[in-house]
Formats: structure tokens, C-alpha cells, sequence
């Protein structure tokens, strides 16, 4: 019996920006040495490092949630700006402070076997830090065709899973 080749979702790429402890721009490239050749890796650092920044960035990428927040009291309000509260929950919660904009993107390898690109972002008005923050974005493209899939945040998180193969 010949088993079916079945393509598993591969991470290619996870950049961040201005994210919990990251601050600026940070990258991991999967496809390029040392990574591309190791069959196995390690994150590690030490406390505060960043370490849970960089998954928490791969799930806000792939599913606009974060175990991190999703273990949160929802009725737990913290200050924000000025009068502003948020709730402890919100993934907009892991903009680092003192900065007016963040984002989590991941390039992989879908099930399909095409290479996709879904990039999670939040800003505060006006990108400055003094803004309230906005509710969080989500685009998601094919990397081949350049081809930008639209529909609703809700639509996109169900095409997301279909592209990835995992809830």
C-alpha cells in the first residue's frame, strides 16, 4: 500500500516588531544557515528575553489569539492612555509600551504546498504613542501570486486553518 504524500505546514519565516519585551524589528529565518540545516532547535534566554514573544507572535500571525492572553480574567480592566482602560484579555495588550505600532507576520509553507504570508498588526491613532489603541489587523496573501485574500477578520482565521491544516 502506498501511502499519499500529504505537504505538513512549515514556518519559513517569523517577524515581529514591537512586541511585549522585542523591541524594533526582530526576525528568524528558518530557510537560511544555521536553522535551514539543524534538525532541531532550542529557544532559549535568559527571563525576559523574548523567548514566549516569538510564539505568541507565530499565534497571533495564524489564529489573532495568544495562549498568553486567552488564560487572562476578562473582567480585568487595566489603564491604558490617558482615561483609557483595556481589557487584560485583549491580544492588543502585547504592543510594547512607549511604542505607536507592532506587528506579527509568518511566511510558510501551506498544506496546499504554496507559500503564504499572514501578517497580524495593531497600532495606537496615528501610529503615535499617546493613541488609543485600534483594533488589530489581519492580511493574509499568497507569496507566489501576490494574490491578497480578502473577506472579513473572521473569514480570513477560517482560510488561515484551511491553509495551515491545524486549529
Amino acid at each position: 500500500m502506498v501511502k499519499a504524500n500529504r505537504i505538513t505546514m512549515k514556518i519559513l519565516t517569523i517577524r515581529l516588531k514591537n512586541l511585549a519585551s522585542i523591541e524594533g524589528t526582530f526576525e528568524i529565518d528558518f530557510q537560511a544557515e544555521p536553522l535551514r540545516s539543524a534538525g532541531i532547535f532550542a529557544i532559549s534566554g535568559p527571563t525576559g528575553a523574548g523567548k514566549s514573544t516569538i510564539l505568541d507572535a507565530l499565534c497571533l500571525a495564524l489564529y489573532d489569539k495568544t495562549p498568553r492572553f486567552s488564560a487572562s480574567v476578562e473582567s480585568l480592566y487595566m489603564s491604558d492612555i490617558g482615561e483609557s482602560r483595556v481589557n487584560q484579555a485583549d491580544v492588543k495588550n502585547i504592543l510594547r509600551r512607549g511604542t505607536g505600532e507592532g506587528f506579527a507576520e509568518v511566511d510558510f509553507l501551506g498544506a496546499s504546498g504554496h507559500c503564504y504570508r499572514s501578517r497580524w498588526s495593531v497600532r495606537r491613532t496615528r501610529n503615535k504613542i499617546s493613541g488609543s489603541l485600534q483594533p488589530q489587523t489581519l492580511e493574509v496573501k499568497e507569496l507566489d501570486t501576490e494574490k491578497e485574500f480578502q473577506g472579513t477578520k473572521k473569514e480570513l482565521l477560517i482560510q488561515l486553518v484551511e491553509l495551515v491544516g491545524l486549529t
